[in-house]
């Protein structure tokens, strides 16, 4: 054997253990950057799912003798007004005659992955509120 045969082996090596690290290196920091635009979508879904939930239907409260109900028009605008507010796509629906259900899709660039062609990571999330009156909390 000679080692003339094996000449540039080393070089070879070197560069394919280099990409690997940093492809992984680029999953271990952009996976940090998808975890938290979960977080991000799960707390603004959150959030706009109770300014709907609040919006009470004031007409419906004193011809039913102070039950609460909300406002489906306005508990869906203020679902989306919240979604404008923080910037991110999402739809709001009604999930019953006192829960809203919003989801929301949030995206982040990334820095390694860009890289190899991937330029952001997206994830959706999803949250409901109800809408809950003196003795009915804790109840179905």
């Amino acid at each position: 054997m000679n080692l003339r045969d094996e000449r540039g082996s080393v070089t070879a090596f070197t560069v394919v253990f280099a990409l690997a690290l940093l492809i992984c290196a680029g999953l271990v920091v952009d996976g940090g950057a998808k975890i938290q635009a979960h977080r991000e979508a799960y707390a603004v879904a959150e959030e706009a799912a109770r300014a709907g939930a609040g919006q009470v239907d004031i007409d419906r409260a004193y011809t039913t003798g102070g039950r609460f109900e909300v406002d489906t028009a306005k508990a869906l605008a203020a679902a989306r007004d919240y979604l404008g507010v923080a910037g991110h796509p999402g739809s709001a629906a009604m999930a019953g005659a006192r829960t809203i259900k919003v989801t929301v899709t949030v995206a982040k660039p990334t820095v390694l992955l860009s890289l190899i062609g991937i330029s952001n990571v997206s994830t959706t999330a999803s949250a409901s509120a109800q809408m809950l009156q003196g003795s009915d909390q804790g109840r179905p």
